[in-house]
């Protein structure tokens, strides 16, 4: 059973950074397909950004430029840098990892993070 533990999120200013994380345990982290999903209040989860194993990424066109996503296998983490942040960012981040190459459908990962809530103000 994988478990994937979301941290980082938090309350910044428009035009500010954040960094998320998130951990996983079981399983072989390397050989898993990454993803960052988000859902703002009264929204569909929607894909934000996802990283092969191989570490090729892939990007909502939203987030193009201000977002990287990266990999650690050696901590099994993924991380998301946000930069430039907008208030339309402003949501319950989750971070999901399944036997994919990368993908946006939600539907193709099997485990799912808690979430974390990040909030820009404008």
């Amino acid at each position: 059973q994988v478990q994937l533990v979301e941290s980082g999120g938090g309350l910044v200013q428009a035009g500010g950074s954040l960094r998320l994380s998130c951990a996983a345990s079981g399983g072989i982290f390397s050989t898993y397909g990454l993803g960052w999903f988000r859902q703002a209040p009264g929204k569909e989860r929607e894909f934000v950004t996802a990283i092969s194993w191989t570490a090729s990424t892939y990007y909502v066109d939203s987030v193009k430029g201000r977002f990287t996503i990266s990999r650690d296998n050696g901590k099994n983490t993924v991380y998301l840098q946000m930069n430039s942040l907008k208030p339309e960012d402003t949501a319950v981040y989750y971070c999901a990892a399944g036997y994919v190459s990368f993908t946006a459908k939600a539907s193709e990962y099997a485990y799912w993070g808690q979430g974390t809530q990040v909030t820009v103000s404008s």
